[in-house]
């Protein structure tokens, strides 16, 4: 989950928002993603799903699977 975290956090402040403000934004609690962000917790497929579209990236970039 590594790979994960990485580009979430990547993607993240490339939009320059903040862990709330992401949370705000796609319907996910804060304290997920910060967990998701330090590789505390594994993220569910659906809300895989809901991150990839709001970022316009596919699942499997966001799990590292693909450039």
């Amino acid at each position: 989950m590594e790979a994960f975290a990485e580009r979430l956090k990547e993607l993240r402040m490339e939009k320059g928002l903040s862990i709330q403000a992401l949370a705000r934004e796609v319907g996910i609690g804060s304290s997920c993603l910060c967990r998701w962000e330090n590789c505390q917790a594994d993220v569910k497929g659906s809300q895989l799903i809901v991150l990839a579209k709001y970022f316009g990236v596919s699942v499997d970039y966001l799990l590292g699977l693909e450039d």
